[in-house]
């Protein structure tokens, strides 16, 4: 190793601030707002983000690339996160820090019986929160040395972002609205209105959500999301 790649490596190395620095994230997330919230994160952290936004992408990407740290969602719009999560557990050698992520707090159990080293419930927005889940649990090997004090900080993501989250729910109500599509539109919106501390529609989706798990008809509950998903997206055009 020459001079430049010695100086090059020690770029690479922690610090008090950038504490991940060195580290390469892959982030498996459909919704733009959590996504632009994690960009925030990685690059306050000095980590380097990669996204993936299905688990076909996901798949691709792992396929030719070997992350120090997976985060992904548990709701994704071609399956389930903890498909990709119980894979990538037992590949060897394994990726260094796997974590599940999701707006439902209930799918916590889940995703670490398939293999997560831990949950993130959204919003994820604590800087010192964010990178303490992944720092305590690397291996020892790659543990930081001499940094303990984590500088706290809430990140904002832009709200181009859940406008454009708002746009795929549009898109998404468009199509046949099948059971599986219902399904997957309700944790969409839920996770996106509980990052952008929307109430009232995170109400919407989890009332459309329920109504699929008794088996009743959901005309009313389509129809009432697909109205506040309108009006958001009105709301941020006159923005």
């Amino acid at each position: 190793m020459d001079d430049s790649e010695l100086f090059a490596a020690a770029q690479r190395l922690p610090t008090k601030r950038r504490p991940l620095l060195g580290l390469t994230i892959l982030v498996v997330e459909d919704s733009r707002f959590a996504c632009e919230a994690l960009r925030l994160l990685c690059l306050r952290s000095g980590a380097r983000i990669r996204r993936a936004d299905c688990l076909k992408s996901a798949r691709r990407h792992l396929k030719e690339y070997r992350p120090s740290v997976v985060i992904a969602d548990v709701g994704l719009p071609d399956g389930s996160g903890t498909e990709l999560i119980s894979e990538i557990s037992h590949v060897s050698p394994r990726v260094s820090v796997i974590l599940a992520i999701s707006g439902d707090e209930t799918k916590a159990s889940e995703a670490l019986e398939a293999g997560a080293d831990g949950f993130l419930a959204k919003p994820i927005t604590s800087l010192a929160a964010f990178q303490q889940a992944i720092l305590s649990r690397l291996p020892a090997d790659r543990q930081p040395a001499g940094l303990h004090e984590l500088t706290d900080e809430t990140i904002e993501p832009d709200l181009l972002a859940f406008r454009d989250d708002m746009a795929h729910a549009a898109d998404v109500l468009s199509e046949d609205q099948e059971g599986k599509t219902l399904d997957y539109l309700a944790q969409f919106v839920a996770g996106v209105a509980r990052s952008a501390g929307d109430a009232p529609l995170a109400t919407a989706a989890a009332n459309l959500a329920k109504s699929r798990v008794k088996g009743l008809p959901v005309g009313t509950e389509t129809a009432v999301l697909a109205g506040m998903v309108q009006e958001r997206l009105e709301r941020k055009i006159a923005i």
